[in-house]
């Protein structure tokens, strides 16, 4: 059920819910599939009994109709993938959380000056000492998508002995690859530890063939830190990803993360070219 707390400018929100707005700000009727969403909206009092919007939508509806800057962070941990994003409008920015088991997001504006620190909180990046004994003697991993999914698939099948289960990684990773040691354990140490997968993308100026979208994956990996994936190099595209794809992760530290976080956002000019 969506709901809004008009206080402090901010609205819990489904997909459905939003195109239902997106159909009437531009004076259609919502297709019937979306009128138990519409009935939602105007039981709130968002929408009046003839399609009327709400003055209370004004700012939020701006920013989706023309946005300047889409932003998406996909997190994915124990509870499967979460939607969270940002969208930066001519005047306003608005961003947008998931919850897992929740339909509805979110919506809550944000000063343009915060972006970054917005991102980085949706990720949960923090800035944690690693010590030295936990940085697994190596600085990058590279081997195959098949071989990280016998990771997972041996991760499934695991008991509640720890070194057990490392067993039976590394002897998946090592039957779906060729990797040797040191970065056979490694990989399998960090299937092991990982707390999340996350990756962010922003996308600008809407030109098809554009240099216009830019994006960044991260796996959170506990206690052995942060790991940037290179390859298979995002944005992914349906279809490009097999058993043979390169894998390769990178150790990198939070700072670095989030230089490169705030890398993903265009500058004036980019925005100024991405709208001409």
């Amino acid at each position: 059920m969506p709901s809004f707390d008009s206080s402090r400018g901010r609205f819990r929100l489904a997909d459905r819910h939003i195109a239902v707005l997106a159909h009437l700000l531009d004076k259609e009727t919502p297709p019937a599939e979306l009128f138990h969403s519409l009935g939602e909206l105007q039981q709130i009092g968002l929408v009046g009994p003839e399609g009327e919007l709400s003055p209370l939508l004004r700012d939020l509806l701006t920013a989706l109709a023309n946005p300047l800057v889409l932003i998406q962070a996909e997190v994915t941990g124990q509870h499967g993938p979460l939607n969270h994003g940002v969208v930066v409008g001519q005047d306003t920015v608005f961003s947008h959380d998931g919850w897992p088991g929740d339909e509805e997001s979110e919506y809550v504006p944000i000063q343009p000056s915060t972006l970054v620190w917005e991102l980085a909180r949706k990720v949960k990046l923090q800035s944690v000492d690693i010590e030295e004994s936990e940085l697994l003697g190596v600085p990058e991993i590279k081997a195959t998508m098949g071989a990280l999914d016998a990771a997972f698939t041996a991760l499934e099948q695991a008991s509640d002995d720890m070194d057990a289960t490392r067993t039976a990684v590394i002897a998946a990773v090592s039957g779906a690859s060729d990797l040797a040691e040191p970065e056979l354990s490694a990989l399998a140490e960090l299937t092991m530890s990982l707390n999340s997968t996350w990756r962010i993308t922003t996308t600008w100026g809407g030109k098809p063939g554009s240099d216009s979208v830019r994006s960044i994956a991260v796996w959170d990996c506990g206690r052995h830190g942060n790991w940037e994936r290179v390859q298979p190099q995002e944005p992914i595209q349906d279809g490009q990803i097999g058993p043979d794809t390169t894998l390769q992760v990178v150790r990198t530290s939070s700072r670095d993360l989030w230089d490169k976080i705030a890398d993903l956002l265009p500058d004036k000019e980019e925005l100024a070219s991405g709208n001409a």
